[in-house]
Order: C-alpha cells, then sequence, then structure tokens
C-alpha cells in the first residue's frame, strides 16, 4: 500500500477522536488518558497525544499510531485496519487489485443477504417457529435469538439460492460462498442448507462470512439424514481453521476478564454470552490451530478449555493443547459431567457453570488425575502405565521449573525417587515442533509487546529528556547494556554534552534520517510531557538499579542456556568457560 495513502488517512483523523470511540478519554495537561483496554489495572495509565498523533499506555507498554491502536483494539492485521480507517477518513484505496476486492465485497453482500433471507424464515414459516419454540425450551430468549442473528433454511432445493439470482448474484458467486452445490452435466446447483437452524458465523469485524446450520430432528416428519451439524465449506471468506465462533462478541471481554473459555459449540457460546461468560468462544468443532491460538494470543495468554473427558483426552484436542503450551498460554480444565456440556449447565444453573470456572484445574493437574483414574492401585505395572501417560506431557512443558515440579509430584504420587523419574524423562526425545508456524504466527503478533528492559530503557530516557543532567548518573557501562538505538542516542548525548532542552533538540536532528529512533524518541518525548516526577534525581536511580538488575538476570540466563547445551554435548571445556562467567556474574551481582 503506498505510503502517501496512509500518510492521507493519517492527516484526516484524529487520533483522539478514534481512540474516544472506544475509550472514555479525560484531559491531563496537554494530553488525555484513560484506563488501558490492553491490560487490567486499577488507575488509567494509557495516554494519548493530541499533538504527536499516538498512544501510549505507560503500564503494559503498548505505544504507537492510530493504525496501531486499531489493530490492537480489534485484533485484526495491517490491511484489514487500512480497511476500517480508509473508509472512516473518506479515502480510496487505490493500489487494492480491483477483481479481488469486488469478489470479497460480492460474497460479503451475499453471506449478509443470505442471513437476513435465514432470519425472515425463521419468523415467517411454520417449520422456522417450531425452531424458535425449540431454541427457547433450550433457554434462548428472543433478544439473543436476534443478537446473534439465528435463522431457519426452507426445505427447498433453490429457495435461497432464486432469491440471491433475483438479487443480481450469478450461481457461481453462490457457490463460491459455500452457499450452494455446484452438479455435474450442467444442472442448476442446489442449497447447501436446507431445513436447518442457521447460525451465522463472523469475523473479527461482526461480518458474516460463514454458517453453522443444525437439523430439525426435533420436527415431526424431518428426513435429513446428515449430519447434526453443517458448515460452511473453505471459502474466500470463511476457513475453519481460521475462526473463532463468537470471537466478534468476546474480545473485549475476554481482555477484560484476561482468560478466554473455549468451548465445543454454537449453542455453548450464545448461553454463555447470554448468561453473562461473554469472554467464550467456540472453535466449531475443529481441534484448535495455530491461527485461532493467534487471534486468541492478542486478548489474553490465559484459556480455559471446556470440553468433557473424552474431548479433553482426544489426540485432536491434545494436538491444540500441545500447541497452546509450546506458545506460553496458561490452560486450565473446566470439568464438567460426563453426559453435560455448558450449555446444559448453564440452562439449569449459571451458579453452577462459575462455580465450575473457578474450580477449573491446570491442564497438567488434569492429565495427573485422568492418569490415576485410569490406572488404579500401586502395582508396579499401573505406575509404569501411568508414568508412561504423563511423562510425554511433563517432557513438553516448556519451562524447566515446571518440568522439575511435576516431576516430583509424579515421583512422590508413584512412591518413587525424583532421579528415577528424571532418567526417564531424559530418554523421551525432546518434543518435535508441533508447527513452525505457530511459532512464526504468534511471534508476529506479539511482537510489539514489551519486556520490563525495554519498559526500563524508555523511561530512563524519557527522564534524561525531561532533565539533561541526569545523564551524569550514567556511566559507559550502563551505557553499553543498553539496546543499540537507544545507546546511539545516549551515547550522542554524552559526546554532545547535552545540558539543557535546547542541546537536547540540536542532538537529535543526527537522528531525522533513521525512523527506528525517531519513533522511540517520540514515544520517550511522550512519557517525558505525561510523567510528573516529584524527585528526578531518585527515579532514575531506582531506574538504574533496576535496569542493571534485569541486565544481569538476562545474562545469567543466557549462560544457563549455554551451559545445559554443553552439559547435553558434554562438552567438558565450554562447560568451564561458561562456569568461569556464571561465578564472575554472581560474585559481581548489582545491589
Amino acid at each position: 500500500m503506498a505510503n502517501a495513502q496512509v500518510q492521507q488517512i493519517k492527516e484526516r483523523l484524529d487520533i483522539v477522536e478514534v481512540v474516544s470511540g472506544y475509550l472514555k478519554l479525560e484531559k491531563t495537561g496537554i494530553n488525555l488518558r484513560a484506563r488501558c483496554p490492553f491490560h487490567q489495572e486499577k488507575g488509567p495509565s494509557f495516554f494519548v497525544s493530541p499533538s504527536r498523533q499516538m498512544f501510549k499506555c505507560f503500564g503494559c507498554g503498548q505505544s504507537g499510531s492510530v493504525f496501531d491502536f486499531i489493530m490492537k483494539i480489534e485484533g485484526i492485521e495491517f490491511v484489514d485496519a487500512l480497511r476500517i480507517l480508509a473508509k472512516r477518513a473518506g479515502v480510496e484505496l487505490s493500489d487494492f487489485k480491483p477483481q479481488d476486492q469486488t469478489e470479497r465485497t460480492r460474497l460479503l453482500e451475499i453471506c449478509e443477504l443470505a442471513t437476513k433471507f435465514f432470519e425472515k424464515q425463521f419468523g415467517e414459516t411454520v417449520s422456522g417457529k417450531k425452531c424458535q419454540e425449540y431454541l427457547k425450551k433450550r433457554g434462548l430468549t428472543h433478544e439473543t435469538i436476534t443478537k446473534w442473528r439465528l435463522g431457519y433454511s426452507v426445505d427447498q432445493w433453490r429457495a435461497l439460492s432464486d432469491f440471491l439470482v433475483g438479487r443480481g448474484f450469478t450461481r457461481d458467486e453462490i457457490i463460491k460462498a459455500g452457499l450452494a452445490v455446484s452438479q455435474e452435466n450442467n444442472q442448476t446447483p442446489y442449497d447447501r442448507f436446507r431445513g436447518r437452524i442457521m447460525f451465522p458465523i463472523f469475523d473479527i469485524n461482526s461480518q458474516v462470512i460463514g454458517f453453522g446450520a443444525r437439523k430439525t430432528d426435533f420436527i415431526e416428519g424431518n428426513k435429513d439424514e446428515g449430519p447434526k451439524y453443517l458448515n460452511t465449506p473453505n471459502t474466500l471468506l470463511y476457513d475453519k481453521s481460521r475462526a473463532l465462533y463468537g470471537l466478534h462478541l468476546a474480545k473485549m471481554e475476554i481482555r477484560k476478564h484476561n482468560f478466554c473459555i473455549l468451548t465445543e459449540g454454537y449453542m455453548d457460546v450464545i448461553l454463555s454470552h447470554q448468561a453473562g461468560f461473554e469472554n467464550t468462544v467456540a472453535a466449531s468443532g475443529t481441534a484448535l490451530t495455530n491461527f485461532q491460538l493467534g487471534f486468541i494470543k492478542r486478548y489474553t495468554n490465559n484459556l480455559y478449555t471446556a470440553f468433557d473427558r473424552d474431548t479433553a483426552g482426544s489426540s485432536a484436542t491434545g494436538r491444540g493443547i500441545d500447541l497452546a503450551q509450546k506458545e506460553n498460554f496458561d490452560i486450565k480444565v473446566i470439568l464438567m459431567p460426563e453426559t453435560k456440556d455448558p450449555a446444559d449447565i448453564i440452562s439449569e444453573s449459571p451458579a453452577n457453570w462459575q462455580k465450575a470456572i473457578d474450580e477449573a484445574k491446570d491442564i497438567t493437574e488434569f492429565y495427573f488425575e485422568d492418569a490415576f483414574l485410569k490406572f488404579k492401585g500401586q502395582t508396579p505395572q499401573s505406575k509404569k502405565q501411568i508414568a508412561n501417560l504423563l511423562l510425554p506431557q511433563i517432557k513438553k512443558l516448556p519451562n524447566s521449573i515446571l518440568v522439575s515440579h511435576w516431576a516430583q509430584k509424579l515421583a512422590n504420587a508413584l512412591g518413587v525417587s525424583t532421579e528415577s523419574i528424571f532418567e526417564e524423562l531424559r530418554k523421551l526425545p525432546l518434543p518435535t515442533d508441533l508447527s513452525a508456524k505457530a511459532s512464526t504466527n504468534v511471534e508476529v503478533l506479539t511482537k510489539n509487546e514489551k519486556n520490563r528492559q525495554q519498559l526500563l530503557e524508555e523511561k530512563i530516557l524519557a527522564l534524561t529528556l525531561k532533565t539533561p543532567q541526569l545523564l551524569d548518573f550514567m556511566d559507559q557501562d550502563d551505557i553499553n547494556l543498553f539496546s543499540p538505538q537507544f545507546k546511539t542516542v545516549l551515547a550522542c548525548f554524552k559526546e554532545k554534552a547535552v545540558c539543557d532542552i535546547a542541546t537536547i533538540e540540536n542532538a537529535i536532528k543526527d537522528f531525522e534520517g533513521d525512523i527506528e529512533i525517531k519513533t522511540a524518541l517520540d514515544v520517550c518525548f511522550f512519557q517525558a510531557e505525561s510523567d510528573e516526577v516529584e524527585d528526578p534525581e531518585q527515579e532514575i536511580q531506582v531506574c538504574l538499579e533496576g535496569f542493571r538488575r534485569v541486565a544481569w538476570q538476562d545474562q545469567l540466563k543466557k549462560y544457563g542456556d549455554e551451559l545445559k547445551l554443553a552439559e547435553r554435548t558434554s562438552d567438558l571445556s565450554k562447560q568451564k568457560e561458561v562456569m568461569d562467567k556464571i561465578n564472575f556474574l554472581t560474585k559481581h551481582r548489582p545491589a
């Protein structure tokens, strides 16, 4: 996309106006502030700068332009944010391929019209009204049915297709939208969904992209011998490996509560939302994929699965959980009676569902309980069977502390030595890369999240921009610990002996051509404008002490990893070299 169009959008839109559509901003000095939508906090640490046209949260570190805000708050990619903001700014995106734009737009129009058609049949046909009665017996209110835009596909071969053709769409387009099925010998395509309750599936921006359809076996005389649920096939709009049912309504609640409840079915999600558990989504009958995890990762690292014991232990679900563990999700399992799903429990008592959520078990703890239920007793054979189930799960854990914890727990539960458990763990092969794509995908999604070292770097530079004399508290050893861009800036300040705002402004002219450094400086200037510091000298000393500790810990972790590798390869020379470095670091621990 041409930079000129991006710049045009930025010039036409005011970030304050855009952010105000999502948050209640209050004036504070030359900036505005609110509680951050990207993490939980008690007081407001999210600031918006009208003069710099950027936002910054001094709690979690998120920052950027109006594009970054829309991407983060909506959980979408740049291209989708571009479309949203271009439409709002009245800018035509001339670089889009017209044919692609037209096809996608027409398919979205087809899905929207189909949804309206199904909604109308819901209220105007005898079978549609019976479907409404069924859903209300399941616990859905009229308001909920309307909110989720549920409908009914009449039991006729081409009712929907003929309706859409009458609205100017071709039968080929209807097939491409997944709503009709082609036939051989040039026979007229027929509707894919007939005589079923229709559940529209929405994208992140609440546009209908596909459908799930439940058979109406509760209606007398129903002759549908197909599956209980039938979904739209993969299309230009809909890909079941990427879709999460209900995410368009759940995304802000997931971020607010800082955990996502993952269920299996449409009714589970709809009844959950109706009962107030609005941080709930469904994978629509598919195993959890890296793409779906990537979407959830934008809002939380905490995942609660609501599957029955058989499903939770299945290979397909297991692969999804393995992927989630690999990407450092904290996973819990909501335990349910064998014959009930979340919709059943919520229909009977929302309080019981809340209790089940509160009592959710860590995924590894769930595996432990499940293994010991399957193989009761303390015979050598049962101990071996339990170990065979649990050791691979322990081996997959991404953190060595967790591995040690669960290995010791298993040893205690089996009445064997911890050393024997670790010996068996060493025999197991390292877990294979479940999906290189998953790592890349989540890395891209989270690359803007800042660690403590980066936050401290920004804070220290902001303090020096506001009070240049604070540079005297840093020596060259401190500056060498900074990341390259901050190190360059601080070295320049030292060299030019900046002592006031005027000399700083003169010094930063050296970086006008470096977009990365200029962006970093904008963030720090913004922080300097927003921070109210009573004692700058004390503040920078505290920040520098923390920064030195973090740098020391990172270096120690790096050497620890090198030592593990040397031990694994039996490289004695390398082991001694790394141990010397670790000993040196240990003796020179920062205060």
